[in-house]
């Protein structure tokens, strides 16, 4: 993977805990893509036990599957401490004070990393992930990760980010200086292929583009900074722009205004696959059906 889609972890968790308590206030979009998401459940026949919230937020998420599944145990996992105890917070406050006595409330949480899951080797019946895999720096590792948690026929459904993403606000930076300011996200060919790699089975992928529209470029830059999603690539400038260059960025971004309004373009990326039963010895899946392995040579 090029370093150019590369993010600091460090700085990515330090953005969302700070914005744990301002993040819903914000994430019209994260709210918006889990409805679509869960839009697709309707359509796939499966009673897990256990799922896992890969990148969990506050915890809304992870509200909906247990309504959605109410037998099934959910576990919040997030890089973000802080986001967790937000979740935390809101779960206790809903479950009330008998609901506290009985031990509602109290959610099963992991503060950890998407690429290194401290979960049990086919431990997981379904994976959601709603906007998050966007900052790993390994999909590849992160979804032979997910492939190893998952159990046999387990499955993986996930959105991301694509390259369009904030096209508006990359563009509005365009020739300012030779820093990054604007996160890089991965084409949804490579996602697709880094599944495969990853050794998840039947992967089906599409996208669509979600404009919002603000009145100002602050507005823009404040509902980013609200939800935690500050630039953290590798090659971001670390001085604080000049008020020429800040003044030439605004304009620039002025230029693009539409009746009214300022787009911000998100290209969603939406996912889902499985964890095959894998091939018996002799290359036969568990249907019949032979496979053959055809290997270049030269």
């Amino acid at each position: 993977m090029s370093e150019v889609f590369f993010t600091d972890k460090a700085r990515v968790r330090a953005s969302f805990d700070r914005a744990a308590g301002s993040y819903d206030g914000a994430a019209v979009l994260q709210r918006e893509v889990a409805a679509r998401m869960a839009e697709r459940l309707d359509y796939i026949k499966i009673a897990p036990r256990r799922i896992l919230d890969a990148g969990s937020g506050t915890g809304d998420g992870a509200a909906a599957l247990r309504h959605r599944y109410p037998d099934a145990e959910i576990i919040e996992l997030d890089l973000a401490e802080g986001m967790l105890r937000a979740s935390r917070a809101k779960q206790r406050e809903a479950a009330g004070f008998f609901g506290r006595l009985t031990g509602r409330g109290k959610p099963w949480q992991v503060c950890a990393d998407l690429e290194r899951l401290p979960l049990a080797d086919a431990s997981i019946d379904m994976i959601w992930s709603n906007l998050a895999i966007q900052w790993v720096n390994v999909p590849d590792a992160m979804f032979a990760e997910f492939r190893r948690v998952l159990r046999p026929e387990g499955m993986l459904m996930f959105s991301s980010l694509g390259p369009d993403t904030l096209q508006e606000l990359r563009q509005a930076f365009t020739g300012l200086d030779r820093a990054t300011h604007v996160n890089r996200f991965i084409d949804m060919h490579d996602l697709g292929d880094a599944l495969m790699t990853g050794g998840l089975s039947e992967p089906v992928m599409d996208m669509e583009k979600i404009v919002m529209t603000y009145a100002a470029v602050r507005d823009v830059l404040r509902d980013l900074k609200a939800i935690g999603a500050h630039n953290a690539t590798a090659g971001r400038g670390r001085g604080l722009t000049g008020k020429a260059a800040w003044r030439a960025f605004e304009a620039q971004y002025e230029a693009l205004r539409s009746d009214g309004r300022l787009p911000a373009t998100y290209e969603v990326v939406y996912g889902h696959a499985w964890r095959g039963q894998g091939l018996k010895k002799n290359n036969t899946l568990p249907d019949g059906r032979q496979v053959i392995e055809f290997v270049k040579k030269g």
